[in-house]
């Protein structure tokens, strides 16, 4: 998964092996990330069959836009976090990309315990200090695919 190293986040692409909230991350450029990052995976379908594939994201803080093999299928920001993907999937080598965006409060926490040279945001109103609870962020899942028996 990739990050935005301007806002805070890692330099390099990360690697989860499972979904995981990013305010619990051990990795403070995780843990306080604000912005977007996006999640990548490949993947082949087991078998084709007739009717509507639905992805369903799970649990989402808080918008997902998702990208499956270069087709731009949606944008969600409310339960349920789903799009259908029929018209864009394959039986084999799919390229599914999900961009996650979550809120700025993570960061400002974060920039709170840091000296003013060092913190990402700028801001005059500082609503946040440094023991604020981190908000929940990013793709928490389950990711799941479902078909629906109605043809598309």
């Amino acid at each position: 998964m990739t990050f935005d190293a301007r806002l805070g986040g890692p330099k390099h692409p990360v690697v989860f092996d499972v979904l995981q909230d990013w305010s619990t991350h051990e990795d403070r450029a995780i843990r306080y990330y604000s912005g977007m990052a996006t999640y990548a995976i490949r993947f082949d379908l087991a078998s084709m069959k007739r009717g509507r594939l639905w992805l369903d994201l799970g649990q989402v803080r808080e918008m997902a836009a998702v990208r499956l093999n270069g087709n731009e299928l949606g944008v969600v920001w409310k339960k349920p976090y789903r799009v259908e993907i029929s018209a864009a999937v394959q039986a084999k080598n799919n390229e599914l990309e999900i961009t996650v965006a979550n809120l700025w409060p993570n960061r400002l926490i974060g920039d709170a315990a840091l000296p003013a040279e060092e913190q990402i945001t700028w801001s005059t109103y500082k609503p946040f200090a440094a023991d604020t609870p981190l908000l929940p962020s990013g793709l928490l899942g389950p990711v799941t695919l479902w078909l629906s028996e109605e043809k598309p």
